[in-house]
């Protein structure tokens, strides 16, 4: 009798696999993406809840784990609990949450965002739409969104003020800063958020730019602004460090922005520095999360494909990826090359070891801390005959 398969022996499928972006090298292919939570410290700094909400990933096997959306300029918070990185004192308040990251073997990345004409409004919680009078009596803080037009998201919505064009041009600067806070911070990763109808993605879509001058018009004139910030940010950056870029594939309008627009995006981006896109859809004339786009399991899976296809450049597929079967397709069929697990992290912290286990490897827990491996290694002798090395119980007929 032995002891079980050769660890060592078990070829790892390619989910679990290293992948190298220029000077980082990612454990494997899972990530967690941003995810608003609006629990910011005084001064919208990384505290305490960070920390602990984000190191159970780590402690959870991913291999990338991404802070939330977080402000370049305090008139771009999407809600007044927002993190931000502008100034110093922030910047350093990451730094706890990025040791631990380090000493964990998980990559840490930072999405840097400007809520544009959604900045001062709802939480998630709250229902992620237009402050409401309820929600102003009861104390949210209320300022003035700045956007390419003076047109609100949706009726309901507070009016924006159209930026100038001097201040456009002088928005790269503004990412600039932050993007050399997050490097000095320690941050692994960069992603520029440029979805979800946020200023980025406000400037993109016809739907919401209908400005006349160079940051509008055509497709150029409305990818300059994007496209300015993303050279200055990889400016401040590293050689060796990653830059990606979140995007809306689609806006799900017909008139809207559109997969051959991604496309030509994509390639662009990747001319400036860009090493990852990641594919979402939707948000331009609602909610973040109003895709507008039929939902179903990894429904945004062929945006990544295309867009890796075409502009020949590494994706992050997202979106309904629930099993890990269904994960491995996706790398293993070159559809990605990172798969991102949002909600279903949040659901189960430790899916990226569960995840591990179904696909046939870390059959002994060698993957787990060893604060966690030792003992649930142990226990597998112990439930021989009525429980697989997992807890799952069996029962005979």
């Amino acid at each position: 009798m032995t002891d079980g398969p050769d660890i060592a022996a078990v070829v790892r499928p390619k989910l679990f696999q290293p992948l190298t972006i220029r000077g980082l090298t990612l454990r494997n292919r899972l990530v967690v993406p941003p995810m608003v939570h609006y629990r910011c410290g005084p001064g919208h700094t990384c505290g305490t809840f960070h920390v602990v909400h984000l190191g159970r990933y780590a402690l959870g096997g991913f291999g990338l784990v991404f802070v939330e959306a977080t402000g370049v300029e305090a008139v771009g918070l999407i809600n007044e609990h927002d993190l931000g990185i502008w100034n110093e004192a922030q910047a350093e308040s990451f730094k706890p949450l990025i040791d631990f990251m380090r000493r964990e073997n998980t990559a840490i990345g930072i999405q840097l965002a400007h809520g544009g004409r959604k900045s001062s409004s709802q939480s998630a919680m709250q229902g992620m739409g237009p402050l409401t009078e309820e929600n102003i009596r009861a104390g949210s803080k209320v300022w003035q969104p700045v956007g390419p037009t003076a047109e609100p998201v949706a009726p309901g919505w507070l009016m924006p003020r159209q930026l100038t064009t001097a201040e456009c041009r002088a928005m790269p600067a503004t990412w600039a800063r932050a993007a050399r806070n997050a490097v000095k911070a320690g941050f692994d990763v960069i992603e520029i958020h440029m979805a979800h109808g946020y200023l980025l993605a406000s400037f993109l879509s016809p739907v919401s730019n209908t400005r006349n001058d160079e940051y509008g018009g055509d497709r150029a004139g409305r990818m300059r602004l994007p496209l300015e910030i993303v050279e200055a940010v990889r400016r401040e950056m590293p050689d060796t460090m990653p830059l990606f870029v979140r995007v809306s594939s689609v806006d799900g309008t017909k008139e809207g922005w559109s997969m051959d627009d991604t496309v030509v995006l994509a390639r662009e981006l990747k001319a400036r520095g860009v090493d990852v896109v990641d594919c979402s859809s939707g948000g331009i004339a609602g909610a973040a999360t109003a895709a507008q786009v039929p939902r179903s399991l990894g429904f945004q899976v062929p945006f990544a494909e295309r867009v890796r296809r075409e502009a020949e450049i590494a994706t992050m597929a997202v979106g309904l990826i629930l099993e890990a079967k269904q994960a491995e397709a996706i790398v293993a069929n070159g559809q990605a090359d990172l798969i991102a697990v949002g909600r279903q992290s949040q659901y189960n912290p430790n899916i990226a070891h569960h995840w591990s286990h179904d696909l046939g490897i870390n059959r002994r827990f060698e993957d787990w801390d060893p604060e966690y491996g030792w003992w649930l290694e142990k226990r597998i002798k112990t439930m021989e005959g009525f429980a697989t090395p997992t807890g799952s119980v069996t029962r005979s007929a």
